[in-house]
This record gives structure tokens, sequence and C-alpha cells, in this order.
């Protein structure tokens, strides 16, 4: 695997994975290297069995601008975007996909890639100062991280579109309104997301992971394959430590102490 270029950082505590945009003196905005990083980032999280829940974060008082166009143009041009198969892509439009849950803290701005980041993770907590836009209808090009297909699911048509072909700008409120954000907070929306986050890795996690499969399997090969395929995900859990740990524990009354076996 490549070596990170300083765009991100990287953080674990206990089974958490705390990944942090961390290109503040370019407000975040998404350069080769950045993406590279973050790509590297949550194949690392993927990848190590002791790390439950990722979250994903930045390190300024804004999220971020979204795409550097001025770095990216030549590769926007080419239409080269490519991920290694081995990688993750932090969008999931294309080459590996995630199994594991991520949840995505915003505040500040958030623009274009950072609202397709946020519509490909699980939970995102924003901030009330939070404002998003996904402007590249006035750049020329359109939402190729996705928000085409996620935003139109979240909000629906005639929502997404107002936004999607105008590019207008829109706040954290109107943004819950439609399904894209989870919980508005006006505390740190860090701190809310770790918050959820532990929630998240406390649970079983092969329960979890099963979770998260049988549910994507519901968006993208439609809801008649996914109950059909229902049974496929439950029998294996049933084998395992922690379904026997999960119903001891209920009987007994305590926290369950899940392995993930």
């Amino acid at each position: 695997m490549s070596e990170l270029q300083g765009r991100v950082s990287r953080e674990v505590r206990g089974h958490l994975f705390l990944i942090g945009l961390d290109r503040v003196n370019k407000r975040n905005a998404f350069d080769s290297h950045m993406i590279q990083d973050l790509s590297l980032a949550l194949t690392e999280y993927e990848d190590q069995a002791e790390l439950r829940c990722a979250v994903i974060f930045a390190h300024s008082d804004h999220f971020t601008a979204g795409l550097d166009l001025v770095e990216l143009q030549p590769k926007l041009s080419t239409g080269v975007f490519d991920f290694p198969e081995t990688q993750i892509n932090p969008w999931g439009t294309t080459s590996r996909q995630r199994k594991k849950p991520v949840v995505v803290a915003v505040q500040g701005f958030c623009f274009t890639a950072g609202i397709e980041l946020m519509l490909n993770a699980d939970v995102v907590v924003a901030h009330k100062n939070t404002q998003f836009a996904q402007m590249e209808v006035q750049r020329g090009i359109l939402p190729f991280g996705g928000a085409t297909v996620r935003f139109v699911q979240a909000a629906g048509w005639n929502k997404a579109m107002r936004y999607l072909l105008t590019g207008d700008s829109f706040d954290a409120q109107t943004a819950y309104d439609m399904n894209l954000v989870t919980e508005l907070t006006e505390q740190s929306s860090l701190e809310r997301a770790l918050v959820l986050a532990q929630a998240i890795a406390q649970a079983a996690p092969l329960a979890v992971q099963a979770t998260l499969a049988s549910a994507q399997q519901a968006v993208t090969q439609g809801t008649d394959t996914a109950f059909k395929q229902l049974n496929q995900h439950l029998q294996p859990l049933l084998h395992t430590h922690d379904v026997q740990e999960g119903v001891l524990a209920m009987l007994e009354r305590r926290s369950a102490d899940f392995k993930g076996e």
C-alpha cells in the first residue's frame, strides 16, 4: 500500500478509527493526494479486524470546500479517476466497496465532494451552522461522486433537482429535512459523532456488517432480491460466539462483550 501524503490524520481510539481531513490551509479541498490519502485510510480501517467504526471529520471550522478544481483540472479533462481494486473508494462509485460502518461529522461548509462523501456514509451529524452546496453545474461538470443517485434517493426528485440543477447553497435544516443528514447538533459535530460511533462499535460487529450488507443490497439490487437473501445474511451469525453472548447478556442484564467471532 502506498504511503500517505499528509492530507489526512489517523487515530485509533479503542475500536474506533478517527480520520481527519487535514488540508486546512486549502479549506480541506480535495486534491489528488487528499483523495488518495482518504482512500488509503479507509482501506486501513477496513483491513484491521479490531476496528469497528470509523469517524470522518475535519481539522478546521469547515468540513471541506469540495474538489480542488485547479489541481484536478488535468484529471477532469482526461476523465481519469481510477482507484486500485484493493482500495476503498471513499465515494463508493468504483472499485472495492467498504463493509464496515462510517460516521461523518460536518460543520462550517460542506460542498460538492463533501456532500457526496457524507451521502456514502451511514450516519451523518451536522452542526446547525453548516452550509451545503452541490455546485458542479456552475463549473461545467456534474456531481460524479454519486450525488446524482444518492441525493435523489434521499431527498426525492424535485427537492434534489432544486439544488443539483441550480448549484444553490442550502442550510443544515434544509439538509436535515431532505434526509441528507441524520442529526443536527449545537455542540461539536465531532463529539456527537463519536458518541454515535461508540454505540455502533459496542454492538456485535458481524451483525453490524451483515445489517449493512443487507441494506446495501436493497439499494443496489432491489428490495425483492434483498428479501430473498435475508436468510443468507442471518444464518452465518447464528453460529457465532457473539449471538450466544448477546442472548446471555440480555438474560443476565449486563453489557455484552462482543468479540467479532
